[in-house]
């Protein structure tokens, strides 16, 4: 599979066989092609661009028209084993909103978000006074789809304030092939230009079981 995509390749390796899943966002389908092609998962789309539906169709994907930030509503509970968004929250009106919809669609969400603390992000910002363009931000301020931009930190802090546990975390940066990470090690917020997690929820705490009566 030389040419992949690097986030491609991670979501690859943590997509289980013969799951289901939700691609929001998903483009012209090509992250649901390759799951579908290599590991035989059962695929859905959610995709806001009636052209991209189009072409989805054409393809023989399963693919509906939708905003993720109002449609994820509409979808039943538990209804599949992983929920994808690659690259896509920043540009969320809600992500908090979002986030918690997937988790609720799916037993894992797989996310993965531009890191605003790496260092060539800080550095533009220190050295140029400008809003800086990387290979994980490759538009300028004015023509950006990002709404809701964050640092791994930031992101961390949202995954614990809804109470999601991060079962793997991987960060991109430089093209290089995926590299596995402990997203809270402050150095990670400095490399990664991205990073991609896999995300469940918290089982609850068990009950504490009942004193016994001593005078019983």
């Amino acid at each position: 599979m030389s040419g992949l995509r690097e986030d491609f390749r991670e979501i690859l390796r943590l997509v289980r066989p013969d799951s289901r899943v939700l691609d929001v966002g998903c483009g012209e389908g090509e992250l649901l092609e390759l799951l579908a092609r290599e590991k035989g998962v059962e695929g859905q789309g959610l995709e806001i661009s009636g052209r991209n539906v189009a072409a989805c169709l054409a393809k023989g994907l399963s693919v509906v028209q939708g905003d993720g930030d109002r449609d994820l509503d509409h979808f039943p509970s538990r209804a599949f084993d992983y929920a994808i968004l690659s690259k896509t929250l920043q540009q969320m009106r809600e992500p908090r909103h979002v986030l918690g919809e997937l988790l609720r669609i799916a037993d894992q969400a797989v996310v993965s978000v531009p890191n605003f603390g790496h260092w060539r992000v800080r550095l533009a910002l220190l050295t140029q006074g400008r809003m800086p363009e990387t290979r994980a931000l490759p538009d300028p301020w004015w023509s950006t789809p990002n709404i809701h931009l964050c640092t791994l930190r930031d992101f961390n802090g949202l995954c614990a304030d809804l109470d999601l546990r991060i079962d793997a975390c991987a960060a991109l940066a430089q093209g290089q092939p995926a590299r596995p990470i402990d997203p809270s090690r402050p150095i990670e917020n400095w490399r990664a230009e991205s990073a991609i997690y896999l995300l469940s929820r918290r089982a609850p705490e068990p009950a504490p079981a009942p004193k016994a009566d001593l005078f019983d």
